[in-house]
């Protein structure tokens, strides 16, 4: 049965001192997230400078898609982020958001990415392999994070097998919000990506999404280094700590519902269901910042020109408006409209990837994984910023055997 909901923050609190980086917010977010919907849909907070907090699932969406009076270019992050480098597209407005996602678009469509599959599950089977005798891991550290990371670098950037482990590493602990050396990581991450740019202008071409940018032009210029780098930068950092939080949010919901990966391990062909409504019950990608760009109403509230915004998907993904019995896992739930890869023309552009990647993972884990548990000693705690995911996740499970080598 799911964990009983605990006690939102106060009131108060939600309505003049809301503050998305409080740690006593991450251990009751769902809970929180459920009284403001109610109580202050669209409610202003004096926290960092000022800045209106969004809810419900029509006010989320009309905000999302109204790109002219919500701006994405004035920075994703509350209070602004300290990195040098713009994120590309995500930080650019229409029409040029349009330009720089079209050079990017075609190297991530279903077709794009088919031949990901097998390398894919192979690097599945290889990270189960080294924990699956012991009946026991740490996932995040072991899985969650390994796997979309190492996936990406390998089969999207083709980086150099001698960087992976080194990249990989740096790559997670940048994604990853507060960690005490993200910074550092942050630092060699940007150092690694411009010396890789640089390497592969002197490569032949292997018609990747790499070649597409050291060739395409913008306005009738080729792209600088640092609009390089920048989409570089997003392609690597948009999936890893979504995709893993997401990985590390099916597995808790599954060692406290154990009725929902007894289902779909009797039911494999009904995973890609499952994966959708389990993004809408514990999406990763929670939230993200919009400047208003002019004098506005939403939900009879004046918002100013120059106020920032904060839309949350996770809260949107459980409007029982939008949703009903929206705390129930329906794997049979039509339509599933959820917002778990955002909306309007900033949407994820990697979500065909995040699918890809969340479907085999749950396939081979499902398969040779039963009796998912958290550790008896588990103290589970979550970061929530613009994402969620748990800290870590210690499980015990069934003791399985290494898979068969290949011959």
């Amino acid at each position: 049965m799911p964990t009983p909901a605990a006690a939102p923050m106060p009131d108060e609190w939600c309505l003049k001192d809301f503050d998305h980086l409080s740690h006593d917010l991450s251990a009751v977010f769902p809970e929180t997230m459920d009284r403001m919907r109610t109580l202050c849909p669209v409610t202003h907070t004096g926290q960092h400078g000022g800045f209106w907090v969004v809810t419900k699932y029509g006010d989320v969406l009309n905000v999302a898609q109204d790109w002219e009076s919500f701006s994405s270019a004035y920075g994703l992050a509350i209070p602004p982020s300290t990195t040098h480098v713009r994120n590309i597209p995500v930080e650019v407005d229409p029409p040029e958001q349009r330009v720089y996602k079209k050079l990017v678009n075609s190297h991530f469509t279903p077709k794009a990415i088919a031949g990901w599959e097998a390398p894919a599950r192979a690097l599945v089977t290889d990270l189960i392999d080294e924990f699956i005798e012991r009946g026991e891991c740490e996932f995040m550290d072991d899985f969650a994070r390994p796997f979309p990371s190492l996936s990406f670098f390998k089969f999207a950037l083709d980086a150099p097998t001698e960087d992976l482990d080194k990249v990989s590493f740096l790559a997670s602990k940048a994604s990853i919000p507060n960690d005490p050396i993200g910074k550092e990581c942050w630092a060699g991450l940007s150092e690694w990506i411009n010396g890789f740019v640089e390497q592969r202008r002197q490569r032949p071409p292997r018609g990747d999404v790499v070649d597409a940018l050291l060739k395409a032009e913008f306005e009738g210029r080729p792209l600088t280094q640092k609009e390089i780098v920048g989409i570089v930068q997003l392609l690597i950092l948009g999936g890893l700590e979504t995709t893993a939080g997401a990985l590390g949010l099916m597995l808790l919901r599954f060692s406290r519902q154990p009725e929902i990966p007894a289902y779909l391990r009797s039911h494999p062909e009904r995973i890609p269901a499952g994966v959708e409504e389990l993004l809408r019950l514990d999406g990763p990608f929670i939230a993200i910042a919009r400047t208003a760009t002019r004098d506005i109403e939403l939900d009879g509230k004046q918002i100013s020109k120059g106020d920032r915004v904060l839309i949350y998907w996770a809260s949107a993904n459980h409007d029982d408006a939008e949703f009903p019995n929206p705390k129930t896992f329906d794997i049979d739930r039509s339509p599933n409209r959820h917002l778990a890869f955002g909306a309007g023309p900033h949407r994820c552009l990697g979500s065909n990837v995040a699918r890809l990647n969340m479907r085999i993972a749950l396939e081979e884990l499902l398969r040779r994984m039963d009796d998912i548990r958290l550790r008896e000693d588990a103290d589970i705690h979550f970061h929530s910023t613009l994402t969620r995911a748990p800290l870590h996740l210690p499980i015990t499970f069934t003791p399985g055997p290494r898979s068969a080598p290949a011959v």
